[in-house]
């Protein structure tokens, strides 16, 4: 393991308190009785109280310094005064221990008195300190210089792989996560006093079902079968409304193996609901009403920012039917066209589409693609074709519909929701269809009929309405992040790859490059003022990590950064 010239000289410090009798990683229970928060809060000049957290500043000033812990709450500045801390002769506790061995990051313990500074700064006088765990790596703090913040922990890489690091020294990540267990709490609250049962079902499943995804799979070693990794809870919620529930939800952890972006992890939380005797259009009004509650809950009012967009979740919503929507926005009415006709139209539109596409996807492409970036304030877009629906009842009114609605918001989908199948004749047909767009090529329709799935409806399922809410994309509108990773405490990442420890002569080199990005080589090591031989371990040190090539033109040998 390689270390920096600060971990050398934190582990030495390690060592030293270790040579004094102090234990940097003490087992008994600190008696911690407030938090920064209180402190401010119920301030009381000349109060005890026992604090604990990061040392984040120093101030040495001599007999008298000034430092700035941080807690779970905040950050409140503390005193510590020579012959207030070591009141006999041996000072060692203040000159060497917290002048010489605590560093930025390190966990103490402080008993002290509060008080009131000249400037009116709220601050602990330290009569006591207790190392409680020496950082050994040091935190990547931002500086700054002539009221100028640079050297910042931002690099999204970084700040994703480090979350640890990140909620410490960029503390309004950690409002966001506040905010995320305000949405779940707020949403079970609005369920439990509707009067519906919270429940959980199985992660690994026999069949994945539920939705169309590609799902991961592994392997049962005692049973000697394949499971798969849930895509979606749907298939065992409404297992239970035949069991007799009348209303049942489940905050579940879905897998689904399948592309990664700004809005997609292959982890994600959904929330499932699904009610007996209701239907599509009760859910709609049920999902404003919990929608306006949650955003009330999470920031005090109805209305979010979204990047430009000014959104606000106060029902009612507008209400559009996919033809409808299609229509406005192509000219093209799929009211009675073919597969053909509709694959046609779509090729028209410069859509990009295939022959392994059936009618429900090449729809779901146009409206995809044409129509739902456009709908920005809350809209519920319903009545989908029925290709689109292999588990939603068939439209009252229309036999090529069903009684479904996606909530759209900023041009995203965060709610779907059915008048749930219910028909176990219809509901094997359905599956039949999905088995046909498998052998063709959808690699998204399922490729398993769930027989259980199908007992258990013959057993009789009453009307039902359910619905799915995406949490991750919802709170990343009640928070204003355009990228899930921001709204996932630990998103899943690429293999990091394996820090270079450069020299002092490559990253002399490095840094030029980084500025020019191009520079003839004789030029570069002009710049770099360099001798001889550190230029040419510099260079070739570079070129063998992969981040510079050298390359040869007609006049010159040119210096690229990678």
């Amino acid at each position: 393991m390689q270390l920096s010239e600060q971990e050398l000289v934190r582990r030495e410090k390690l060592s030293r308190l270790r040579q004094l009798g102090i234990n940097p990683y003490p087992a008994d229970l600190y008696p911690v009785n407030h938090s920064s928060k209180d402190i401010k809060s119920h301030f009381e000049e000349g109060k005890k109280v026992t604090i604990a957290g990061r040392l984040m500043a120093i101030k040495l000033q001599g007999k008298a310094s000034f430092a700035q812990i941080q807690d779970s709450e905040g950050k409140i500045q503390v005193y510590f005064n020579r012959d207030e801390i070591c009141t006999g002769e041996d000072k060692t506790k203040y000159n060497e221990v917290f002048k010489k061995l605590l560093d930025f990051g390190d966990f103490i313990g402080i008993e002290g008195e509060l008080f009131t500074t000249q400037v009116g700064e709220k601050t602990v006088k330290v009569e006591d300190f207790t190392v409680l765990s020496k950082a050994l790596k040091p935190l990547p703090m931002p500086k700054e210089k002539d009221g100028v913040v640079f050297d910042a922990f931002t690099d999204p890489e970084q700040r994703y792989r480090q979350r640890y690091a990140d909620l410490v020294v960029n503390p309004h990540v950690k409002e966001v996560f506040v905010k995320r267990t305000k949405l779940f709490n707020a949403m079970r609250s609005f369920f439990n006093n509707a009067g519906y049962f919270e429940v959980e079902t199985p992660v690994l499943q026999p069949i994945p079902g539920g939705a169309a995804a590609r799902p991961f799979i592994t392997h049962h070693n005692s049973l000697n079968i394949p499971l798969y990794m849930r895509i979606a809870n749907e298939l065992y919620l409404k297992r239970l409304i035949v069991g007799g529930f009348d209303g049942v939800y489940e905050f579940s952890k879905n897998f689904r193996n399948e592309g990664m972006d700004r809005t997609h992890n292959p982890e994600f939380t959904a929330m499932e609901i699904y009610v007996a005797y209701k239907d599509y259009n009760w859910m709609m009004d049920f999902c404003e009403q919990l929608l306006e509650h949650c955003a009330t809950a999470v920031n005090g009012t109805t209305k979010a920012t979204f990047g430009d967009h000014h959104i606000d979740f106060k029902a009612p919503y507008a209400r559009v039917t996919m033809a409808d929507s299609i229509k406005h926005f192509t000219g093209f009415d799929i009211t009675g066209k073919t597969e053909d006709e509709i694959r046609d139209a779509a090729k028209n539109m410069g859509i990009e589409v295939d022959d392994t596409m059936g009618k429900g996807k090449l729809i779901d492409e146009i409206f995809g693609e044409k129509c739902e970036g456009n709908y920005i304030q809350p809209t519920f877009i319903t009545d989908y074709p029925k290709e689109m629906s292999p588990l939603c009842k068939e439209h009252r009114g229309n036999p090529e519909l069903t009684e479904r609605f996606e909530l759209m918001v900023c041009g995203k989908e965060i709610a779907n929701a059915y008048s749930e199948l219910n028909d176990p004749i219809d509901q094997r047909e359905r599956f039949e269809h999905q088995l046909k767009l498998a052998e063709k090529g959808d690699d998204e329709a399922t490729e398993f009929i769930d027989e259980d799935f199908l007992r258990a409806l013959e057993y009789g399922m009453p009307p039902t309405s359910g619905m799915g809410i995406g949490m991750d994309r919802l709170i990343m509108f009640l928070t204003n992040n355009q990228s899930i990773q921001e709204v996932l405490f630990f998103p899943q990442m690429r293999p990091e790859k394996k820090a270079i420890e450069l020299s002092e002569g490559e990253k002399v080199i490095l840094d030029i490059l980084k500025a020019h990005k191009s520079m003839p080589l004789n030029d570069l090591k002009l710049k770099s003022e360099l001798s001889n031989k550190a230029w040419d371990k510099g260079i070739k040190g570079l070129t063998k990590h992969k981040l510079v090539k050298v390359e040869k033109t007609e006049d010159d040998l040119i210096v690229d950064i990678l």
